[in-house]
């Protein structure tokens, strides 16, 4: 039997791990935009570069990237566990798949980082090509996401 608090928060549930996607999804593209600007300070000359410098891209790129990863990680097993607190199972379909995959590619990509802070183009190249791949499948799973919502405020 559900605890009365459970009872009265269970409905809500739905919508928590929507949303915290969405503001990822945000914050992937910011966090595209700082990694942009890193590389063109990399190879960027003179004075174009002590500009680009004074931005800090750089320390903000990894703030934000650690924030990513924690909360898609977190975001990830949230959405898991209120699907099967709401129905006692998972759906196993596209989107759980392309989550966890995606949850799996931030954290080989954020592995990377010691690599990339020696210089290594190999994993510089990966970091970029596994981004890319989530950001793709970040904004597929917004769609797939918003239609699981249609369904459940239909059933409610």
């Amino acid at each position: 039997m559900d605890s009365p608090i459970l009872v009265s928060i269970k409905p809500w549930l739905n919508f928590f791990h929507p949303v915290l996607m969405w503001i990822l999804l945000g914050l992937s593209v910011y966090a595209m935009y700082l990694g942009v600007q890193i590389r063109r300070t990399r190879e960027a000359d003179g004075d174009t570069k002590k500009e680009l410098i004074k931005g800090k891209f750089n320390i903000k790129h990894h703030q934000i990237g650690s924030v990513l990863l924690a909360l898609m990680v977190l975001g990830s097993i949230g959405g898991m566990g209120v699907t099967y607190i709401n129905n006692g199972k998972l759906f196993v379909g596209p989107h759980l798949l392309a989550g966890l995959g995606m949850t799996g590619m931030i954290a080989i990509s954020a592995s990377l980082t010691p690599y990339m802070q020696k210089g290594v183009n190999w994993a510089r190249y990966s970091h970029i090509t596994l981004n890319t791949i989530i950001l793709g499948l970040f904004a597929w799973q917004a769609v797939t996401g918003v239609e699981i919502v249609q369904r459940i405020i239909s059933k409610m």
